[in-house]
């Protein structure tokens, strides 16, 4: 097998592919990640952003859940599920903020310092998805974006 599609062991290989995002206005959302600068392509009143190596897809929250076989409980977006956006420099933790502020988000919790030596804050988009913006400097960003997790020392 190449490495990309390399197991490790019996099961599921390691790897997410897609995160699809249920939202009550996909035009609105839309827009919104475009005005951080994000290039979208509409497919079927299905909205796919390439990232990195993965995709984030917009799609209306109804059809998601039906698609998923589920009752939709909530409408606040959250759902117990954070995506995290790691930057290089701390500078860029508040610029990123400062970019979704203006593009509409609302900011749930101001960069600081963490627990773990960087420094994060987070935002909800329109829908009330959490992003957390950070910047760790244990973890590797690639020239691409792609993360790569230190060797955290465990058996």
């Amino acid at each position: 097998m190449t490495r990309a599609g390399r197991r490790y062991g019996a099961g599921v290989e390691q790897r997410i592919s897609l995160i699809t995002l249920g939202v009550a206005d996909v035009a609105r959302a839309r827009a919104f990640y475009e005005r951080l600068g994000w290039h979208g392509q509409e497919v079927e009143e299905t909205v796919f952003f390439q990232a990195g190596g993965l995709a984030v897809v917009l799609w209306g929250r109804d059809k998601l859940a039906e698609d998923a076989g589920i009752t939709d409980r909530s409408d606040d977006g959250f759902g117990g599920i954070t995506l995290a956006h790691n930057v290089r420099t701390r500078d860029e933790v508040d610029g990123v903020l400062a970019e979704a502020a203006d593009a509409g988000a609302t900011i749930t919790r101001p960069a600081r310092e963490t627990f773990y030596g960087g420094y994060a804050g987070c935002f909800a988009d329109p829908d009330g998805h959490v992003w957390e913006i950070a910047h760790n400097p244990g973890f590797t960003l690639a020239p691409d974006g792609a993360l790569s997790l230190p060797d955290f020392g465990q058996v």
